[in-house]
């Protein structure tokens, strides 16, 4: 099981985000997708109290989520779970660390109904268009680290996945600064939003349906 490392950043102003990456010279390493997340668990949340998470990511390529099946397609089971404790380094504390297992598959909504057929459920759907970009291989020191820019329902936020000296020196050259770093999953994010605005939790997605009020306040957003 391999491991990742991401922080997530805020993004408030955009243009200026897409001049800082422009002056790094960040290339376009895949072009903007629609992402449908669809997260799984048993009905007492087994997964979530042990902070695991199960998920099948549909993306369609050109930003759209209308189609069903074909060209610029495509589906990825992924499970991630909190390092172990053997694993864990002082230094990855201001990183989100998990260990991941991520493989395609050709037919997501045989998986889901094989999620179903063991007692699994879809309990949380959101999607978010996703541009991903590298930096050019002048910049070594960028070496095996995406930044992906995330347009989501509540904001856009900046992925930057890798390397841990990457993840801060790529930080630093857009801005930020390590206490503007986030952890949180966009589960958690998607709850302090409604929190702070008073709306019923619901699936985070660009037309937002409300969802049944009894699995609201028993989740472990993990």
């Amino acid at each position: 099981m391999g491991k990742e490392r991401e922080i997530k950043l805020r993004i408030e102003n955009l243009p200026a985000l897409r001049r800082a990456l422009a002056k790094l010279g960040a290339l376009v390493a895949a072009p903007r997708v629609h992402e449908l997340n669809v997260v799984f668990d048993t009905p007492a949340f087994d997964l979530a109290k042990h902070e695991h998470l199960l998920r099948i990511r549909t993306e369609t390529a050109g930003g759209s989520g209308g189609r069903t099946s074909g060209p610029g397609r495509s589906a990825l089971v992924t499970f991630k779970r909190p390092v172990s404790a053997a694993g864990r380094n002082g230094k990855d504390e201001r990183h989100k660390v998990r260990e991941e297992i991520e493989l395609e598959v050709s037919d997501e909504k045989a998986l889901a109904r094989i999620f179903g057929a063991l007692g699994l459920s879809a309990w949380f759907r959101y999607e978010k268009l996703r541009t991903t970009f590298r930096l050019p291989a002048s910049r070594a020191w960028a070496k095996g680290l995406l930044i992906a820019l995330d347009e989501t329902p509540i904001g856009v936020f900046l992925e930057l996945e890798g390397p841990a000296n990457a993840i801060d020196r790529a930080a630093q050259a857009l801005g930020f600064e390590t206490r503007d770093y986030i952890l949180a999953n966009y589960m958690v994010l998607y709850r302090e939003y409604c929190l702070r605005r008073g709306e019923a939790l619901g699936d985070m997605t660009f037309t937002k349906k409300k969802r049944r009020a009894t699995s609201a306040k028993s989740k472990n957003f993990s």
